[in-house]
Formats: structure tokens, C-alpha cells, sequence
């Protein structure tokens, strides 16, 4: 029996995996006829680890405002697409347990379209890669989306 997903999740972290995840959450959304949500998780804990543990709540506040800024263009291309049933989020945490278990418990997806990586192979290896803890872990169903071009 073919799957039918009613609410599909869809993290976004501004790396150049963004928009072929989006691209392919968009066909699937399309395809089922269902919700789409767009999330961009920021991790606080790494601005301030990098800025010595100086980081105003203006500078999080501007952060959090460019983000919201480009989720509304990733959602206007979503609907401009044809899927008008999509909602943007920003949160703030862990992105490894935001996207694996407590927006999708929040939000009763059923599946996670996840970029295969968007960190460099040192990020990767410093902080773990979130799809990789998001695949294993995650209350719903996942899937892995590679990048079309070669150049990982």
C-alpha cells in the first residue's frame, strides 16, 4: 500500500542543500496533496561558543529576523509552486532533537525531508551531523534527500 503523508516537515538550515530540499518537498507535497511546513532551527549555544559567550539579544534578534525574512520567500516560492497549505517556523534549540522529535510531535508530521548534510565534513565531525541523528531517532518516517550535483 502506497504511503499517503498529510503533513510533511521540511528543516531548512540556509546551506546550498536548502533549496533541493525544498524543491523535492515541494513535489512531494504537491503529489499528496498535503501540508507542508518549512522550519529553520537556530542554536543560540554555537553563537555564543564562537562569540566568546558575548551575543546581545539584538544580535539573535537580528539573526531571527533575517531567517523569518528568507523563510517568506522560500514560502511565497513554495505557493508560487502550487502548494498553498504551507506554514514557516523558526525555533530555537538543538536542531538534532527540534527536528527529530519535538516539532513533529508539536506539529504531526509524518514524514521529514532532510538534506543528506549541510555542514562541512569538520562540522560534521566537531558536532555530529543532524540528519544522521535525525534518521535514527525521529518519531515519523524520514527521507534522505542527496544533492543532484557531485561536488559533495
Amino acid at each position: 500500500m502506497l504511503q499517503q503523508y498529510q503533513n510533511i516537515l521540511v528543516p531548512v538550515d540556509g546551506s546550498k542543500a536548502t533549496d533541493e530540499v525544498l524543491r523535492r518537498g515541494i513535489e512531494v507535497a504537491k503529489r499528496n496533496k498535503t501540508h507542508l511546513d518549512i522550519l529553520n532551527v537556530l542554536e543560540v549555544n554555537q553563537f555564543s561558543d564562537t562569540y566568546g559567550g558575548a551575543v546581545s539579544g539584538d544580535v539573535i534578534y537580528k539573526l531571527s529576523e533575517d531567517v523569518q525574512k528568507r523563510l517568506e520567500e522560500l514560502k511565497q516560492q513554495t505557493i508560487d509552486a502550487g502548494v498553498t497549505d504551507v506554514d514557516i517556523h523558526v525555533r530555537f534549540g538543538n536542531p538534532k532533537t527540534v527536528i527529530a522529535r519535538e516539532f513533529p510531535a508539536d506539529h504531526h508530521n509524518e514524514l521529514i525531508m532532510i538534506g543528506s548534510t549541510g555542514l562541512s565534513a569538520v562540522e560534521r565531525l566537531m558536532v555530529g551531523s543532524v540528519t544522521t541523528y535525525v534518521s535514527r531517532n525521529a518519531i515519523c518516517d524520514v527521507l534522505i534527500v542527496k544533492p543532484t550535483d557531485t561536488e559533495e
